[in-house]
């Protein structure tokens, strides 16, 4: 019986309290007292949208994250295993799993991520759309909580790659873009047809600003390389042959002879330092000539002489070498088989070497990671084993329990204190969102800064749809044609009129009715996100654009659609405003 077994034995552990009855009074207390601010070693259960808008702005260091993929199938854990029982669906529909308030304010505040989820509803089918608009809103929130200094690695197959990788550009910036990194998996199965085999996921590295730091991993070379490379030895070891040239002529003692030997036209010597622990660097180095350098190195037997005839070359030997910088193809981690110790049958299990990387190169000793998507835990055991602050999300309700058999199995915890490792207690569990507490000061969506903290009136949060057939009725056609725009004056079918701003939002503009106007397909694409109403009047009149058809049927929409706009606010709710609603 283990430990953690010990602590268990007649004891009743239900997920829906609050807190895990493991968790102490002083953890609970200390993750009450913190609302907003993460906390480290915390598990949320519940749904992590939640969670992720009850997290701080700017608090997160790395976000480092595997989410479905919409793959359009059930996954299941083996049985038996340390997560029998966890399930998840990987199947989207747009009337289930979208919310309309989702849709509202990515269409307000993101249209670069709306453009991506409407071409995917076109191009892909509206389960992709539904994927990508579930994923979307989340990955707004992460974006909100990273630090300036943060990163995202998104775990994501071919299913979905070419959308998210879209969405992350409207919502990143395309300049934030660092790396799609390949990760071969696994070798081609026998009898594929009709198509390549799939051996490969994607993660897609985003940065937050260009100030994000990165620390390049290094892994073990291959031991073919080896071979091939470092085919000499002597008596401190293996060794490659390095060059003691270097491009481009200089003036000074580089280009001169050494030993009888002339460099090449238009190359110099070079003293490589590289050198292994045995051999110091004298003192006034820098200003000896090179060729005292060079005949020093000789002493000290770093430099190869090869056959006679070729210049000589520098010894550089596999010791010096950190190994192989991992690159964005990861080809010496493969999937996890069910014979593999670190397995614990949940579906999708990702290993902890390729998380391990990621964690070390975005991430210094200290630094907080979250997981929005933690699963089978393998983000929160990889920054426990670096030393790093964690906080985990996942709706599933066994992701406590295997966060616990995770860190046991790797000796990093125990059911009590009587060791200097990690105790369970230590663990939080909770199945409360936090609540932000830094409303006063720090944007609520990136470059969206809070402008009022009152809430907003219930006119104020009429959706879209109710909008448009609001200003539908106002900008009708006096004798019942179509609707006007107001941008242009042309009379159309509601169907090719589209709700914009009048103050775009990127001048603040607001989201609630008196800024609202419907306009032709036209007008809307042209005005975008940065000109005014008033601004695309006068771009309807230039005479290179001549776009403007009825003036004075524009100007009867605009009032028509202000007087409307201002009647629904007062009217909000009364008899009259419903008898309005229930005819338009």
């Amino acid at each position: 019986m283990t430990g953690r077994q010990k602590v268990e034995k007649g004891r009743k552990f239900c997920y829906g309290e609050r807190f895990c009855k493991r968790a102490s009074a002083q953890a609970r207390k200390r993750a009450s007292a913190l609302a907003g601010q993460p906390v480290n070693r915390t598990l949320y259960h519940c749904d992590n949208l939640e969670v992720l808008k009850g997290i701080n702005s700017a608090t997160i260091d790395l976000i480092a994250t595997d989410p479905p993929f919409n793959k359009s199938r059930d996954f299941h854990a083996t049985p038996d295993s340390l997560a029998k029982g966890a399930r998840f669906e990987d199947r989207w529909s747009w009337d289930r799993d979208v919310h309309p308030d989702w849709v509202d304010a990515v269409k307000d505040d993101w249209p670069a991520v709306w453009s991506v989820i409407d071409t995917a509803r076109v191009a892909a089918g509206e389960d992709m759309a539904a994927f990508l608009c579930w994923l979307g809103v989340r990955l707004l929130e992460c974006h909100r909580v990273l630090k300036e200094t943060g990163s995202l690695y998104l775990h994501i197959d071919h299913t979905a790659h070419a959308y998210a990788k879209c969405l992350l550009d409207g919502i990143f910036g395309r300049r934030n873009f660092r790396n799609e990194i390949v990760w071969k998996r696994a070798t081609a199965k026998k009898g594929t047809t009709k198509k390549f085999g799939v051996v490969h996921d994607t993660i897609l590295y985003y940065v937050k600003t260009q100030s994000a730091p990165y620390a390049t991993v290094y892994t073990e070379h291959d031991p073919e390389y080896i071979n091939r490379a470092y085919r000499y030895q002597d008596r401190r070891g293996r060794y490659r042959v390095g060059d003691l040239t270097g491009a481009g002529a200089t003036k000074g003692s580089s280009s001169q002879p050494w030993r009888g030997i002339a460099v090449k036209e238009g190359k110099h010597w070079v003293c490589p330092r590289t050198w292994p622990e045995d051999v110091t660097m004298p003192s006034g180095w820098d200003s000896w000539t090179t060729q005292a350098k060079l005949d020093y190195m000789d002493k000290m037997e770093l430099i190869h002489w090869p056959e006679k005839g070729r210049i000589p070359g520098f010894k550089r030997y596999l010791s010096t070498t950190e190994g192989r910088a991992m690159t964005d193809l990861v080809t010496d981690i493969s999937q996890l088989e069910a014979n593999d110790k670190e397995d614990v049958g949940y579906p999708t299990q990702k290993p902890l070497a390729l998380y391990e990387r990621i964690i070390q190169a975005s991430t210094n000793v200290g630094e907080l990671v979250l997981d929005p998507f933690c699963g089978c835990a393998t983000t929160p055991v990889a920054a426990e084993r670096l030393s790093r602050q964690w906080i985990g999300i996942d709706i599933w309700a066994g992701a406590y329990q295997i966060v616990l058999d995770r860190l046991e199995q790797e000796n990093l915890a125990v059911a009590d204190g009587e060791t200097d490792r990690l105790r369970f207690a230590e663990v939080h569990y909770t199945t409360t969102p936090p609540e932000r507490t830094d409303y006063d000061d720090t944007p609520l969506v990136p470059d969206l800064r809070l402008r009022t903290q009152r809430p907003p009136e219930p006119w104020e949060r009429l959706s879209r749809e109710l909008m448009s057939r609001i200003l539908a009725v106002a900008q009708a056609h006096p004798n019942g044609d179509g609707v006007i725009c107001a941008g242009c004056g042309r009379v159309l079918e509601m169907e090719f009129m589209e709700l914009d701003h009048i103050t775009p939002k990127s001048d603040r503009g607001a989201n609630h009715i008196l800024n609202r106007i419907l306009l032709c397909r036209p007008c809307n694409g042209r005005k975008r996100n940065y000109l005014t109403l008033a601004g695309l009047l006068m771009e309807n009149k230039r005479p290179a654009v001549k776009w403007m058809r009825n003036e004075t049927l524009a100007q009867l929409a605009r009032d028509s659609a202000d007087k409307r706009a201002n009647w629904v606010r007062e009217n909000f709710g009364n008899g009259e405003y419903q008898a309005f609603m229930a005819g338009v």
